[in-house]
């Protein structure tokens, strides 16, 4: 006889972003610290301004800390430089950038794309053989969609597309609703690393609300 239960929706996975790196030695023992202490499917990198070399050699640094716990290392940006440093791919950041930028990286590499304000751009992307989208993260002057609107972009989603979805979270206290609306990975950043109790305390917290 048909049974009209529904197998449950796997947990979703971490997504670490970093702060704006200048010097990897000051986010190096943390990231090591916290993806020892966690289960986390990729880091983020986001790198200050800085000459080619310069930025090749940050991303090897890290490259390095996040491998060796078997994470995926994403870059935002700088597609030339990810297969020269030995990331695991960019993110890009808009539709524009992802179709100048994606020829760089695919097949080898992973392409990932936020700040996608519009149904529209999310479908772009995807067209565009993106292999992730992310909702919620900041626009360039630093505001984002309510918790509300990024949950109904999650949810709208995770009913009708199969590439995964990446929900941004703000704050921890955001993490349920994404996740209950359907986000593949939870996105976190500046609350991790700013945390009093350190960035593998916070993870833990956070890990511990996404597989609840």
């Amino acid at each position: 006889m048909p049974s009209n239960h529904q197998p449950a929706r796997p947990a979703p996975q971490l997504y670490l972003v970093t702060p704006i790196v200048a010097d990897p030695a000051a986010i190096g023992d943390q990231l090591e610290a916290a993806l020892a202490a966690t289960d986390t499917a990729a880091v983020l990198l986001r790198l200050a301004t800085a000459d080619e070399r310069s930025l090749i050699n940050r991303i090897k640094t890290l490259a390095t800390t996040v491998q060796s716990h078997d994470v995926a290392l994403l870059v935002e940006g700088h597609p030339d430089l990810v297969p020269r440093a030995g990331a695991d791919g960019a993110h890009f950041l808009g539709t524009d950038a992802l179709l100048g930028g994606i020829g760089k990286l695919k097949p080898q590499r992973i392409a990932g794309v936020g700040r996608l304000p519009t149904r529209h751009d999310a479908m772009i992307a995807a067209e565009a053989g993106a292999d992730y989208v992310m909702f919620g993260d900041p626009d360039a002057r630093g505001e984002r969609p309510s918790l509300a609107a990024i949950a109904e972009r999650v949810a709208w989603w995770s009913e009708l597309f199969e590439i995964p979805c990446v929900a941004y979270a703000e704050r921890f206290g955001d993490m349920g609703e994404l996740c209950a609306a359907g986000a593949d990975f939870i996105a976190i950043g500046e609350p991790a690393f700013a945390d009093p109790q350190g960035c593998a305390a916070a993870l833990a917290q956070a890990r511990a609300q996404v597989t609840a």
